[in-house]
């Protein structure tokens, strides 16, 4: 994809009803983003209707603007409420509400806000110039090829995402076994329908990530109750200039570290936040001048530029190979579907129109939300201070309009709740939902490739080098999982 091209998508994006439904977007995201719990997964499943009715390119525009301004408004909440959106804003409650309470917040915000918005540009451009690259690489997949990806992207997701790799990969069989249910399209076999004419359908993937990220996220968040936040002064937003220096380093480092972990599957924003946290505080401990705990600027900038450059990172393997790096990805990659584009390479080919003016609707929406945010800040913390009754079921309105708009069936709201309360469960028995939801998302092109490969050739599989790399790769995922929870392990018996 060509400048040509990109200018060509900045005049589909600048026409004023698309540039209208970035801005609502932005500010739809933020609003959700801003409550306790609900991050950019939930926002886009509760707002998901809202695009129902749009064209593909304006509808993943949307999306895309909804995604960002959760991200943004978690870190608004967790620095002046210390109320988190989400698990990956938690260093920015942990370092800026201590800033906050120094009447700091206008400061922390304005680092958080411009650490994110130099992430998102550097992450805008790295989709534009790598992803038509690796796009041509995949153009030379076969059914061997994408076998060996799909289970190298379920391995990586299975183990890195969550605490046991035999719990993640017990939980990825789990979706791709859910997403099997209904008619076989090859065999017009049915499976496990129970001789429901709704099941031969099967399952849409709209209402089951709904229920499992909007309906189970109220669910709990009534269960747990929601935190009382005072009010806080957002105070000026200027650094001082070694406030300045300092948060611009980690945001450099958080940039570069966040772009290159994001594009492994698996590798979540919340992961890498939290790497980025812990190598920013090993850094300023060996040079003798930690200030984290107490409100370091390098623990809001290092993160938040983390945080944003993997979600954007995230775009690239699935424009180029039609992969969704974590539950995030998969809504949008099923938004996607449900307007008829396929996530792969052809959006740089055949759609490249469209993936032209989602990338330029990506450089749009920062600069949207760095002039949206700041000014905003004192109404967000409002907003965040709504109590849980009154949003909750809103909220849940919200997810069964989603679940009806997908098929206008009243079976899917029946999944999405049926899915709600599934997830709700496994939550409380620890089991990690990413897996299952990339294992529902990838199961379907798993099966097709490996019956694609066994119709050419079992032997192919070791005739293809790609797939022999990609089979080596996910076995070293698994290890290298197996490791991490070992050492987890061992760590806690050490403390007990």
């Amino acid at each position: 994809m060509g400048l040509s091209e990109l200018l060509a998508g900045f005049a589909e994006v600048f026409q004023p009803q698309v540039l209208l439904l970035a801005f609502l977007g932005c500010l739809a995201g933020t609003m959700v983003g801003v409550l306790p719990g609900l991050g950019p997964v939930s926002a886009i499943a509760i707002l998901f209707p809202l695009t129902a009715y749009l064209g593909p390119a304006a509808a993943i525009v949307v999306l895309a603007a909804i995604y960002y301004g959760a991200m943004y408004g978690g870190s608004t909440s967790a620095i002046l409420l210390k109320i988190p959106g989400e698990v990956s804003s938690l260093p920015a409650a942990l370092e800026g509400y201590p800033m906050t309470r120094r009447g700091r917040a206008g400061t922390a915000l304005a680092i958080a806000a411009g650490a994110s918005f130099v992430a998102g540009i550097v992450g805008t451009i790295g989709v534009w110039l790598i992803g038509p690259h690796l796009a041509g690489f995949a153009l030379e997949f076969g059914p061997p090829e994408m076998l060996g990806l799909v289970l190298f992207s379920l391995t990586a997701i299975a183990g890195l995402s969550s605490g046991s790799v035999v719990r993640g990969i017990g939980m990825a069989v789990a979706g791709m076994l859910l997403a099997s249910v209904g008619l076989d399209l090859t065999s017009s076999q049915q499976r496990m329908t129970f001789g429901s004419l709704e099941l031969m359908q099967g399952l849409d993937i709209v209402p089951v990530m709904i229920g499992l990220f909007g309906v189970a996220e109220v669910l709990r968040t009534l269960e747990r109750g929601t935190p009382v936040a005072q009010a806080a002064k957002v105070g000026g937003f200027l650094p001082t200039r070694d406030e300045f220096r300092r948060s611009a380093g980690a945001a450099g480092r958080g940039t570069v570290t966040g772009f290159l972990l994001g594009l492994i599957p698996g590798m979540l924003p919340s992961t890498t936040t939290f790497l980025s946290y812990a190598s920013e505080r090993r850094r300023a401990e060996r040079k003798g001048n930690s200030r984290f705990g107490q409100g370091a600027v390098e623990g809001i900038g290092g993160p938040e530029a983390a945080n944003n450059a993997t979600a954007m990172s995230g775009f690239v393997p699935l424009f180029s190979l039609g992969i969704p790096t974590g539950p995030t990805m998969a809504l949008i990659m099923a938004a996607l579907m449900v307007y008829g584009v396929v996530p792969g390479p052809t959006m740089f080919t055949s759609d490249a129109d469209i993936t032209a003016a989602v990338i330029a609707s990506f450089f749009v929406a920062n600069v949207i939300l760095l002039v949206l945010n700041l000014p905003l800040a004192g109404v967000w913390a409002k907003i965040a201070r709504v109590p849980y009754g009154v949003l909750g079921p809103v909220i849940l309105v919200c997810c069964g309009v989603g679940a009806y708009t997908a098929r206008n069936s009243v079976f899917d709201i029946v999944v999405c709740l049926v899915a709600g309360v599934a997830g709700w469960a496994m939550g409380k028995r620890g089991l990690p939902v990413a897996p299952f939801v990339m294992g529902f998302i990838l199961g379907p092109m798993l099966e097709l490739s490996l019956r694609q490969t066994v119709a050419i050739s079992p032997m192919s599989l070791v005739e293809s080098p790609i797939f022999l790399c990609f089979a080596a790769a996910a076995l070293v995922s698994v290890w290298v999982a197996y490791r991490l929870h070992r050492k987890g392990v061992e760590k806690v018996d050490a403390n007990a």
